[in-house]
């Protein structure tokens, strides 16, 4: 108990003159470099998790400090922000783990900690490098997320675009492949600002779909019949022949749709 207090002790008191060590070393293993501004945050952070772990010594394990988490998302986020790959980080970890074995070994030789002592000793550093990890992790997916929703809703702008021809007249080009999340952009996104563009007649352009079920057909057709009762004349162009049977599929009745071979052809009947 006494050389495990003593340890502690020793720790607490040299944390950061202990963390500089620790930093160099890791980053000696290292086959790349490492800027000075995550050295520096290296230094900080592991200068805490050494008080930490000086204070954990004689406690119940399970907790871990609050700024070796914070680092640990951190990192995991802007790793994310960057594109990086999250092994770009995960692959340091096995030679941290192998410097704080190290240092651990050296500091329990030096103070004549039994087997059972260092092993404990061990087991938090351990469990805190785990912790660190899945945070890491954890950050660096919910980053992933949400930056990969947050260019899905551009490129569904972009795709979606209302574009005027002359007064009254516009072309909504659909491009890509529509999907379930297309489907709903264009009926919560696009349609209610139709009739603020004081739009008469509109022109759905379906040239440029890649892929199409039968059930977004369903759908899109249910975009055609909406504008119809909101008194807009709408005109169809590039209707495909595998489109149109899986629209036919749903029962989707085409007689009473105007449609165009392509968009040149539907501008010319409205100019008649």
């Amino acid at each position: 108990m006494k050389s495990t207090l003593t340890v502690a002790h020793y720790l607490k008191e040299n944390a950061e003159l202990l963390a500089n060590k620790i930093v160099d070393d890791i980053i000696k293993k290292f086959g790349f470099q490492v800027s000075e501004e995550d050295i520096n945050q290296a230094i900080i952070v592991y200068a805490e998790f050494l008080s930490f772990l000086s204070e954990s010594i004689d406690c119940e394990e399970g907790s871990v400090p609050e700024q070796l988490l914070k680092w640990s998302r951190e990192n995991g986020e802007k790793t994310a922000a960057k594109h990086n790959r999250i092994s770009d980080i995960l692959i340091r970890y096995p030679d941290t783990r192998m410097v704080f074995a190290d240092f651990i070994l050296n500091v329990s030789a030096e103070f004549g900690l039994s087997t059972e002592d260092v092993i404990l000793i061990l087991k938090r550093v351990h469990h805190m490098l785990d912790v660190s990890i899945n945070e890491t992790v954890l950050a660096f997916e919910r980053k992933s997320e949400e930056i990969l929703e947050k260019t899905k809703t551009e490129l569904r702008e972009l795709s979606t675009p209302v574009v005027p021809i002359e007064n009254g007249l516009a072309v909504l080009p659909l491009i890509g492949t529509i999907d379930a999340d297309r489907t709903e952009h264009l009926m919560n996104n696009v349609l209610p600002k139709i009739p603020e563009l004081q739009i008469e007649r509109l022109i759905m352009d379906f040239s440029g779909i890649v892929d199409i079920d039968s059930e977004v057909a369903s759908h899109i057709f249910n975009i055609y019949r909406v504008l119809g009762l909101l008194g807009i004349d709408v005109l169809v162009t590039g209707l495909r022949p595998e489109l149109a049977i899986s629209a036919v599929s749903e029962g989707i009745d085409f007689s009473s749709i105007k449609t165009f071979a392509n968009v040149k052809q539907a501008i010319s009947a409205i100019n008649k």
